[in-house]
């Protein structure tokens, strides 16, 4: 898994980040979701080498084997805004003033504020099954409530602990073959780390408050992001099904949008990663010439 990648630990603002990165040409960060670590992409980070790209992968702030900020009583040291400042620090250390950035699930949202945030620095921004949250929410319905509870209960203090931490192996399910053996080995020991679920539940709890207010003040600012975006979303999972095209939505957040539906279920890096690989490589073609 990620043969030729170099593995280590950058400072991020104070936090360390795990990252793997190996490649030559315009630099891309690949963020994952929930709850998964950097190795989801170990199918398509090298098929974005060959592309012709240099690939950063990293752990998000505290998940994996990333630094664990200490929880607030407003969850700041787990909001987007304070994850893409940590990232891009870890992207600077690296060399990279300038890149794309991939985000799937969770790490769409970081994705989405650092393309927000700093626009002089994100070139590009590939968003995958994802909406903004302010927009699931503001569309709240039955149907997302019931299929989407787990953003609530995560939303609640310490109870979601007791129960993931009494039985991870029973919360959790991942197919070592579907996943790939080393990917779904890593992907177990840490959900079976209490700080790492510590650290995902605060990443849903930053969720639902800062980075919903973050997402509401730049809506009534009428920020919008000015970078190319492509948005992605697997057609076996249940964006459509909620919200037809997603990207109607996405138009009112982007001047640059265009996106299709992947032929998988939700973690598309793993069960569809030859589609991913092109469909990103694709999109990020014209940074060689640019």
């Amino acid at each position: 898994m990620f043969d030729g990648f170099t593995t280590e630990t950058v400072d991020g603002a104070g936090c360390p980040v795990f990252v793997r990165h190996a490649g030559s040409g315009p630099p891309v960060l690949l963020l994952h979701g929930h709850p998964r670590t950097s190795a989801t992409w170990h199918w398509v980070a090298p098929q974005l080498v060959e592309r012709g790209f240099t690939v950063v992968c990293a752990d998000l702030p505290g998940y994996g084997r990333s630094g664990k900020p200490e929880p607030a009583e407003d969850h700041e040291p787990h909001s987007k805004r304070a994850s893409a400042r940590r990232l891009l620090a870890v992207m600077r250390a690296l060399g990279h003033e300038q890149f794309a950035v991939v985000g799937h699930d969770r790490g769409s949202y970081l994705a989405l504020r650092m393309a927000l945030d700093h626009p002089d620095r994100v070139l590009r921004a590939v968003l995958a099954d994802c909406l903004p949250i302010s927009e699931h929410l503001g569309r709240l319905t039955p149907q997302f409530a019931t299929s989407w509870w787990h953003w609530f209960f995560f939303a609640q203090l310490k109870t979601p602990e007791r129960v993931i931490n009494a039985d991870p192996d029973s919360w959790y399910h991942g197919d070592p073959e579907k996943m790939g053996r080393e990917n779904h080995a890593e992907w177990r020991a840490a959900t079976r780390d209490p700080e790492v679920v510590r650290g995902m539940l605060e990443d849903y709890r930053a969720g639902l408050t800062i980075d919903y207010r973050d997402e509401l003040a730049d809506r009534a600012a009428g920020r919008t992001l000015k970078q190319p975006v492509l948005v992605l979303w697997s057609l076996r999972d249940d964006l459509e099904d909620l919200y037809g095209d997603p990207l109607r939505i996405w138009r009112d957040w982007a001047e640059d949008v265009r996106g299709h539906g992947i032929d998988s279920g939700h973690h598309m890096a793993e069960l569809a990663p030859d589609a991913v690989s092109a469909s990103v490589a694709d999109f990020l073609e014209p940074l060689k010439t640019e």
